[in-house]
């Protein structure tokens, strides 16, 4: 086996390399390089049984694919909800009677 046989490349229209494809014995014995590969040339998709698995990829792009959402403080979540016309009195709970 050549030093590359693990990885195939897939071409799309103009000869570019779109991305690169590596079995997963392959992908665990040669992770740094996988990881490498997904930081300089994109995403890395992983085989499990000739079917996609995974796919590797840098922390840039996913952060580009699936950005996180600033999260609103308790406090103006509550008032976002535009609940000041809930009643919300109760009657004070004493218990019960329970014979012993």
């Amino acid at each position: 086996m050549g030093k590359h046989a693990g990885l195939t490349k897939i071409k799309r229209s103009g000869g570019r390399i779109a991305a690169g494809r590596w079995k997963l014995e392959d992908a665990k014995a040669r992770f740094s390089e996988v990881v490498r590969r997904a930081r300089e040339h994109g995403p890395q998709r992983v085989t499990v049984r000739g079917h996609d698995a995974v796919v590797v990829m840098s922390v840039e792009e996913f952060e580009r694919l699936a950005p996180e959402k600033p999260r609103a403080a308790f406090v103006e979540f509550m008032e976002s909800l535009h609940l000041g016309g809930l009643d919300v009195t109760h009657e004070a709970d004493h218990g019960r009677d329970v014979e012993l």
